[in-house]
C-alpha cells in the first residue's frame, strides 16, 4: 500500500477547511498545511488534524507556495487539494482502494475535477488534473497564477473525482492583478500565461483587452490544442458582447483549424444563426452538436451541457420557430433525459401542450 502526503496552501479558509480535511483524513498519512497569511481561525482548525503547519510569506506566486508545501512532504506520493475541495463518499472508497492497488511504477494519477454545477447539482464543468504524484519524481509547479505541474513518466487517468464546493464569491481581480503586476514589471508572459490572462480579462468584462490577448495567444502558435479551441470560443463571446457578428463567426470557424468540430463550438454557431433568425442553419449546427461524443479521457475542459442538454433544448425552440412541433417536442423530451425536472424543459412541455390543445 502506498503512503500519501496531503499538501495544501491556505489563507482565511475557516468556513471550508474542516470540511475538506474531514473528507481526506483517512486517505492521507500526513497532512501538510502551508498558510500564506490567515487572519481568521484557519490554523486553529487545521491543528485538529495535523501539527505540520508552516507559515509562508505571500509573494503573489502560487507556484512558490505550492512548491514549498511539496518540499515538506515525506511520504511516497503527494496529493494536493484546495481548501474548498472535498472528496465525496463514493470517491473516498475509490481512493482507499487506489492506495492498496496502485502500481508503484505510476508517477502521476490524473483525477477528474468537478468544478461547475447547475441549480439541481448536475455537473456542468469538469476536467482532469494532475492530482496524485510520486514524491521522488520531484515535479515542480510552474506559473505564478493558474499554476500547473510539469509532469512526465507513467501517467494514468483515474475514475476518482475531486469536487470543488465553492462557498464564497470569486475574487475576480486577484489573479488579474497578479498578471498586471507582472506586465508592469516587464515580465514576459508565457503562451499559457497569455491565455489565462485573456480569460481573466474576459471574466472581468474587459472585452477589448481580452480580444487583444486571446489573439496574441493564438498568434504564438504554441498553445495546447484545447486552449486554442477554448480561446476561439471565448473570443466569440467577446465579439458577441461587442455585437461584432462578422468577427464572431470568423473566429468560431477558425477553431476548425485546430481539430474536429467540438460540441461547444457547434452550439455557439447554432446560437450565432439563431440570433440572426436563420433557424435552418441554427438547426444544422445544433444537430451536429448532438452527434459529437463526449470525450472520456481528454484533459481539456468538458462543459457537459453541450453534450446533449443544451443543443436539444435549443433545437426544441428552433423547430418550433420553423413550425415543426413534433420535432420540437421530441428534442425537448431528449433534453429532459439529460436533466430531470429541468425548469426550461418543463416550461416547454406546458407550452407545447397548449399549442397542441389549440389545434
Amino acid at each position: 500500500m502506498i503512503t500519501i502526503s496531503l499538501c495544501m496552501i491556505v489563507k482565511n479558509e475557516e468556513d471550508v477547511i474542516e470540511r475538506c480535511l474531514k473528507s481526506v483524513k483517512n486517505i492521507a498519512d500526513e497532512i501538510i498545511i502551508v498558510d500564506t497569511g490567515s487572519k481568521d481561525s484557519t490554523k486553529e482548525i487545521c491543528r485538529r488534524y495535523t501539527d505540520k503547519i508552516y507559515n509562508f510569506k505571500w509573494n503573489s506566486n502560487f507556484s512558490s507556495a505550492r512548491n514549498y508545501s511539496f518540499s515538506k512532504a515525506t511520504k511516497e506520493y503527494i496529493l494536493w487539494l484546495d481548501a474548498d475541495d472535498v472528496i465525496l463518499d463514493e470517491d473516498i472508497e475509490k481512493f482507499e482502494n487506489l492506495k492498496y492497488d496502485l502500481d508503484e511504477k505510476v508517477d502521476v494519477v490524473m483525477m477528474k475535477y468537478n468544478v461547475g454545477f447547475d441549480n439541481n447539482g448536475n455537473i456542468t464543468l469538469s476536467y482532469y488534473r494532475e492530482r496524485l504524484l510520486k514524491r521522488s519524481s520531484e515535479f515542480q509547479w510552474k506559473e505564478p497564477v493558474h499554476e500547473y505541474l510539469e509532469i512526465s513518466g507513467n501517467i494514468i487517468n483515474s475514475d476518482i473525482c475531486i469536487t470543488h464546493k465553492k462557498e464564497r464569491a470569486y475574487v475576480s481581480d486577484r489573479n488579474l492583478s497578479i498578471y498586471k503586476k507582472m506586465i508592469y514589471k516587464g515580465k514576459e508572459l508565457s503562451p499559457r500565461g497569455i491565455f489565462y490572462f485573456a480569460r481573466e480579462l474576459y471574466y472581468n468584462r474587459m472585452y477589448d483587452s481580452a480580444i487583444k490577448y486571446f489573439r496574441k495567444f493564438l498568434d504564438t502558435k504554441q498553445g495546447w490544442i484545447e486552449d486554442n479551441i477554448n480561446a476561439c470560443f471565448n473570443l466569440s463571446q467577446c465579439y458577441d458582447y461587442k455585437n461584432d457578428r462578422k468577427s464572431m463567426l470568423r473566429v468560431l470557424l477558425k477553431s476548425f483549424e485546430y481539430d474536429n468540430p467540438r460540441a461547444e463550438i457547434c452550439c455557439q454557431l447554432g446560437y450565432f444563426y439563431f440570433q440572426n433568425m436563420d433557424y435552418e442553419k441554427a438547426i444544422f449546427w445544433y444537430e451536429l452538436a448532438t452527434q459529437i461524443k463526449k470525450p472520456e479521457n481528454s484533459w481539456g475542459f468538458i462543459s457537459h451541457d453541450y453534450f446533449g442538454y443544451l443543443p436539444n433544448i435549443q433545437l426544441a425552440v428552433c423547430y418550433d420557430k420553423v413550425g415543426n412541433i413534433e420535432e420540437a417536442i421530441r428534442c425537448n423530451n431528449r433534453a429532459g433525459e439529460f436533466k430531470a425536472n429541468d425548469e426550461a424543459v418543463n416550461y416547454n412541455k406546458k407550452y407545447f401542450e397548449k399549442i397542441l390543445a389549440e389545434k
